[in-house]
């Protein structure tokens, strides 16, 4: 029976072949979703090493985070560009799972990062949720949250503004689209809590500042930020 379902295997590959998300390289039988190569190439930042990295910079003088950090830099027509399109616009949730579960077990092994009590996706607007079907900060927090072994939380802080992209937007315009756009729905839920703080992609932090900042004037609350990769 083994041997006539791997056969099986074999030939539905042939019909449906399938590749890694960062190379569009076929994948080995051992292989899922990334290739063991592009998990050892890609651009890791290694920021969750370093307190005083540039994407906790972002956020200095503009909200009080404990630390912040990209798993992976970002470049235009690279792999993670590839991935980061992959997980966003075409509904790729395995690959998204599979790069939070990555991040996460580097996180676990971060000083930085062990006192961390629950993770919360960046929330999106309830029209563009129910145009994209789901949230892709949300797959990639699953993923954290598994590899971490902690809980994650989807139901506390929540998006109330109209949810129009920030993609092309001046950072002031980003600033204005997102003000007073969140809001928490139980404050003792997060009460004394060290929340992280999840997103796909950080280029100026406004709408992470404007998260972490909704989440702060929760009593006792810490926030840390964690995206997959930084523009």
């Amino acid at each position: 029976m083994n041997f006539i379902l791997s056969k099986l295997s074999d030939f539905l590959a042939l019909l449906y072949p399938i590749t890694c998300a960062g190379c569009n390289q076929l994948l080995f039988r051992n292989e899922s979703v990334i290739c063991t190569f592009c998990k050892h190439d890609l651009p890791k930042t290694n920021f969750h090493n370093d307190i005083n990295n540039d994407v906790c910079k972002l956020f200095w003088g503009r909200v009080n985070i404990e630390c912040a950090t990209s798993f992976f830099f970002f470049n235009k027509k690279g792999k993670v560009q590839n991935m980061i399109h992959g997980l966003k616009y075409h509904s790729n949730q395995d690959l998204g799972t599979t790069l939070g579960k990555l991040f996460g077990y580097e996180l676990k092994k971060s000083e930085h990062f062990k006192s961390i009590d629950v993770v919360i996706p960046v929330p999106l607007h309830k029209k563009k949720m129910a145009k994209r079907g789901y949230n892709q900060s949300e797959v990639i927090a699953v993923g954290i949250s598994e590899a971490m072994e902690i809980p994650h939380n989807i139901n506390t802080l929540i998006r109330v503004g109209d949810g129009e992209t920030q993609t092309n937007k001046s950072k002031y315009d980003r600033w204005t689209n997102i003000e007073n756009a969140f809001f928490i729905t139980d404050n003792l839920t997060l009460k004394g809590k060290h929340v992280l703080l999840v997103d796909d992609v950080v280029t100026t932090g406004s709408t992470l500042t404007s998260c972490a900042e909704k989440l702060l004037e929760i009593e006792g609350t810490k926030v840390s930020v964690a995206t997959l990769a930084c523009a």
